[in-house]
């Protein structure tokens, strides 16, 4: 078994995971998987081991995700309601028109807030698991998660 068959095999569910997460359709979550595996072999020698291999897996599968989004044009572009009160993020989820548009917002932030919301929010991870895979306090992660939120709703108040 080649390094990047062990890699498949051991990261495999966690991205399908992830993705599906973020997507909730299992056929795009398998597609979205499958590109991110073949992105990651095509650009395995770019991989300078900063974080683990799992977070860098999942960074290439959230950016083809959204780049998936982007190429979609089968939802319209509603305004998001111009009131967004504290954890009233969450509740914008609910409408797939309004996601992909909060999908547009979040791809403009920075991060680490980008991927900190994107793991929280859709990945459902809990503060601790984020903060292990950042390896940085719970703290950290909590701070950056509410960080991320401040910054969206202004981006969404922008537009």
């Amino acid at each position: 078994m080649t390094e990047f068959e062990s890699i498949y095999n051991q990261y495999f569910r966690d991205v399908h995971s992830f993705v599906l997460s973020l997507s909730r359709n299992e056929k795009i979550a398998e597609e979205i998987t499958q590109e991110t595996f073949f992105k990651a072999l095509k650009s395995i020698d770019n991989f300078k081991g900063n974080c683990k291999i799992n977070v860098w897996l999942c960074q290439i599968a959230k950016n083809t995700y959204f780049t998936y989004l982007d190429k979609q044009k089968r939802y319209a572009t509603d305004d998001i309601p111009e009131e967004i009160s504290e954890n009233s993020i969450e509740s914008i989820i609910v409408n797939k028109e309004e996601t992909f548009h909060l999908h547009k917002v979040l791809h403009r932030l920075e991060e680490p807030y980008k991927e900190v919301f994107t793991l929280r929010v859709f990945g459902e991870l809990s503060f601790k698991q984020i903060s292990q895979l950042f390896e940085k306090t719970e703290s950290w992660a909590r701070v950056t998660f509410h960080r991320a939120e401040g910054k969206i709703q202004d981006l969404l108040r922008e537009e």
